[in-house]
């Protein structure tokens, strides 16, 4: 059996983890007959977003393990005490809590900065040669993390995709129900609800994601 370690940025698409994403990754893991530990940076989110109106939460703060305990349901670690050799396969599902709490891509684009421990944990990933997967936004990381023209998708936004580009990637256009393989560093990439208009076909992108980095040897 497989082991996959997720990591998580939160909980709430404009400022964590996107809840569907997240649930279906761990959902799809399972019914693919591996499991899976959760993980998140024990660090304070860049904000807080009222997901009714959309705007800040003045003056309050949330903690990224400690929101990302709640998709968990309380069985989850903070990205430190992921060790590499424990696991088969990586995956970091989207949410704006991805470029904004493990990165911050959605407000710095190209001259963004990483959490190191998120960093260093995937880098462990890519150089020890295991599978990756990553969702949505996340790509961001990705590109980040392996540089040398990687390909990979966040659907077909051309702005986002420039960005990317300039972290070190090259980016593919792809479908919501589609993914982008780099066999050679052995990465999978989907666009989910940067194109998904329901949670039907987030699911569709994240279950195809899924399957094809856990075939990976």
């Amino acid at each position: 059996m497989k082991n996959v370690a997720v990591i998580l940025s939160g909980s709430g698409v404009y400022d964590g983890a996107e809840l569907h994403e997240a649930v279906l990754t761990l959902l799809a893991i399972e019914l693919e007959g591996a499991k899976y530990q959760c993980f998140a940076p024990d660090v304070e989110q860049l904000h807080v977003i009222n997901h009714l109106t959309g705007e800040v939460s003045e003056g309050e703060t949330r903690n990224v393990l400690i929101e990302s305990a709640r998709i968990a349901r309380g069985d989850i670690k903070p990205v430190t005490q992921c060790n590499v050799d424990d696991f088969d396969v990586l995956i970091l599902p989207g949410g704006f809590g991805a470029a904004k709490n493990l990165c911050t891509f959605a407000v710095e684009g190209e001259s963004c900065s990483f959490n190191e421990a998120v960093l260093d944990t995937c880098v462990s990933f890519a150089k020890a040669k295991k599978p990756a997967a990553y969702a949505c936004i996340a790509p961001a990381l990705a590109a980040k993390v392996y540089g040398n023209h990687v390909k990979l998708t966040i659907g077909n936004d051309e702005a986002t995709a420039q960005g990317l580009n300039a972290l070190g990637a090259e980016h593919v256009n792809c479908d919501v129900n589609e993914v982008v393989v780099d066999n050679e560093v052995k990465l999978v990439t989907t666009p989910a609800y940067m194109l998904a208009q329901s949670i039907t076909e987030a699911h569709q992108s994240i279950s195809k994601m899924v399957k094809t980095v856990l075939s990976m040897k």
